[in-house]
């Protein structure tokens, strides 16, 4: 390796003298001078090409991290359920006439959304039937294509109610074709998908200046951020410098998230759609790689810190239903914002390395996605409530209301842009769980049981197992399987992501403590690593609280929230005549639920929270229902009687120290709040 180096650092030198003595500072010149620096920094996998910002975790090839454990039951899951049966169970939109296919029906989002989340499932899988589902909408939109370089549906669908109308030359849905397409890629290395985006940035380039994003709909502009990154990911592969005018003409037309958080709209309600908001908030952070001024990313920070104060939710959602709309835990939280969020973080890390987008994603990934979607994978909330007693056909008072069907969980109930777009969150997080590193090692971001087969050091293929119960369990191990060089053995940097929530990791090699390093670092174990090695991290997890809204606590332990377990009466309930699907389910609960916790020592939380784990059901497959959950916490609580259901939800939140508390203490069981349907995650403080 370090001959390697020598050499190339010897050609730099050599082309850089000659280079000095013929242009110096002439355009020719800088493009050489770009392309030999790039030889040497180059490393096992493409980083930015200048002059793109360098990034500090890179993705991996799609299909090199594979699923284990509970996590790979979950995808499992998709594939028996909706996501595999999409094309059968809403043919009208899914089925072959599909505009995305050729037909004479929807040409808009829906299609290309369950492509989106379809394609990353079939791969990490390696689904052959899943993959045969999505290879005829990748041959169409490839074949769509214009000689003026411009690709997909030209007519316009007269559509079903909700959807969208007279679209058909819409940016936004080519949006979500270009994610499809980049997967596919990754995938496959397929050449076709290079010289159909570059022709289709030409256009856009060409084209932007009469048609701006927003000339069809504003959709484009609150989500431009996707179309951004796509054609980073295309200079990366070209270095064609139109495609960087490209980018700063998207970046212009695009909402500026920058002047959203100045103006304080995020501290307001009704100021921006929830699934715009999840989608664009990552604009800044995305153009960030071009125009690396340090106020992208601090927008990008203090705009969550709005969400979270004004809006916040304890499962790392917000108050959006579907404009953004307080943090009353009764105010709904869309299911395409789950996964919208989940991405733009996944893609936020990548690029900025920072520890908080990590944590925020683990957060929503293993609280709020799970508790939204049924365990069959085959039905689904539009709307959650963080304080949830009741799911039923019934209309609130949420911003937007679709028959009182928000809360059911069912196919189309609510809105069917969910429906379609739900199937991202599972296969892009298990895409994103490991990044490579510009040191030629590997980084273990987010934790999940997963296996990745990456290169490391001098471009050696490592295959990397990691086994945990996590995040029921503290204790993630990861086992190096193979080395696939002469020697089995490599020399390479191993990062791991220490959580904030934890005061102190340990990190032990092979048995014998290695180091320990507190919460909020990346910890660097850099060896000569063999097969069969071993690395234990440890992440201690302790009980701890957050306040919300009207001084409300809610309990967490390590990523998880929990909430009180409640009984689950589950009915299934028929349609008449409606386009939100032939049946949808309503759930219920006799036991009560208007407990306030008896106050306590915030400082002592593990003495005061009483926390058992069930070794055997941390073992099992799908630890995401309250029949499975392997964790529970027992605290001391008092009923509140004037905390009573109004509307059919739990009416309005007691200020803590304020409700009046009835009888004496009971002690009540807490669950991880991603296992619950029903549940109470915000507790109001009451005296003893």
């Amino acid at each position: 390796m370090k001959i390697k180096i020598f050499a190339v650092v010897c050609l730099l030198a050599a082309n850089l003298f000659t280079i000095s003595a013929q242009k110096w500072f002439t355009p020719e010149a800088e493009k050489q001078v770009d392309a030999l620096l790039s030889q040497v920094v180059e490393g096992n996998y493409k980083n930015n090409r200048y002059p793109l910002l360098r990034k500090p975790l890179m993705e991996l090839p799609l299909g090199s991290i594979k699923p284990k454990g509970w996590l790979h039951e979950m995808l499992v899951r998709q594939k028996n359920g909706a996501s595999g049966q999409m094309d059968v169970l809403y043919p009208s939109v899914m089925g072959k006439r599909n505009g995305w296919l050729g037909g004479d029906g929807d040409q808009w989002e829906r299609g290309p959304y369950w492509i989106d989340g379809l394609l990353p499932l079939a791969y990490i899988l390696d689904d052959d039937v899943l993959k045969a589902k999505v290879q005829p909408w990748i041959e169409w939109a490839l074949q769509s294509q214009r000689e003026d370089g411009f690709f997909g549906p030209e007519k316009d669908y007269p559509g079903e109610p909700g959807l969208q109308r007279d679209n058909s030359q819409d940016w936004w849905p080519r949006m979500v074709v270009l994610k499809i397409l980049q997967q596919y890629y990754s995938a496959t290395n397929d050449k076709r998908v290079v010289a159909f985006m570059t022709k289709y940035f030409r256009y856009q380039l060409n084209t932007l200046p009469q048609k701006p994003l927003g000339h069809w709909s504003s959709w484009a502009e609150f989500r431009a951020c996707d179309n951004l990154q796509a054609v980073y990911w295309l200079y990366n592969l070209t270095g064609e410098d139109f495609l960087l005018e490209l980018g700063h003409l998207l970046h212009r037309q695009s909402f500026s998230f920058i002047d959203m958080v100045d103006r304080g709209d995020l501290r307001r309600p009704c100021t921006i759609h929830c699934v715009n908001l999840a989608q664009g908030i990552k604009e800044p952070i995305i153009y960030y790689q071009q125009d690396t001024d340090r106020k992208y990313i601090d927008a990008v920070k203090e705009g969550f810190r709005d969400i979270r104060r004004f809006h916040g939710q304890p499962q790392g959602m917000y108050g959006g239903d579907e404009a953004l709309h307080g943090n009353n835990p009764t105010q709904g939280s869309e299911l395409c914002s789950a996964v919208e969020l989940m991405y733009s973080l996944e893609k936020m890390v990548e690029i900025t390395g920072d520890i908080d987008f990590a944590d925020h994603l683990e957060r929503i990934a293993f609280n709020a996605l799970p508790a939204q979607i049924s365990d069959d994978f085959m039905t689904k909330q539009y709307f959650q409530q963080p304080n949830q007693v009741m799911v039923t056909r019934h209309r609130r008072n949420f911003d937007q209301d679709h028959e009182g069907t928000d809360l059911a969980f069912g196919t189309l109930t609510g809105y069917p842009c969910c429906f379609s777009n739900m199937h991202q969150g599972w296969p892009k997080f298990t895409q994103h769980l490991w990044y490579a590193t510009p040191d030629n090692g590997i980084a273990a971001i987010v934790y999940s049981p997963s296996e990745v087969t990456a290169n490391v050091g001098d471009n050696v293929p490592v295959v990397i197992s990691e086994d945990t119960y996590y995040p029921m369990d503290h204790q993630i191990t990861f086992t190096i399987k193979e080395v696939r060089n002469k020697v089995k053995q490599v020399k390479f940097p191993f990062h791991l992501r220490v959580p904030k929530w934890c005061k102190q990791a340990e990190i032990r090699v092979n048995g014998k403590m290695e180091q320990t390093v507190k919460g909020g670092k990346i910890a660097i174990v850099d060896r000569i690593w063999k097969r069969n090695d071993k690395i234990e991290l440890y992440l201690p997890m302790e009980v701890f609280t957050s306040t919300w809204y009207e001084n409300a606590v809610s309990i967490e332990r390590g990523p998880l929230v929990y909430a009180l377990k409640m009984e689950e009466n589950w009915e299934k309930k028929e349609f008449k005549d409606s386009w939100y699907g032939s049946y949808y389910y309503q759930v219920t609960s006799s036991d009560p639920w208007n407990y306030g916790l008896v106050d306590f020592d915030r400082n002592r939380m593990n003495e005061v929270a009483q926390v058992s784990i069930n070794s055997q059901k941390q073992q099992l497959d799908f630890p995401w229902n309250q029949e499975n959950a392997p964790v529970e916490i027992k605290m001391k609580a008092r009923l509140i009687p004037t905390w009573t259901v109004y509307n059919e939800m739990a009416g309005p939140q007691p200020f803590s120290f304020c409700g009046s508390a009835e009888g004496g203490e009971q002690e009540i069981t807490l669950i991880p709040y991603g296992c619950t349907t029903l549940r109470i995650s915000e507790f109001p403080v009451v005296g003893k």
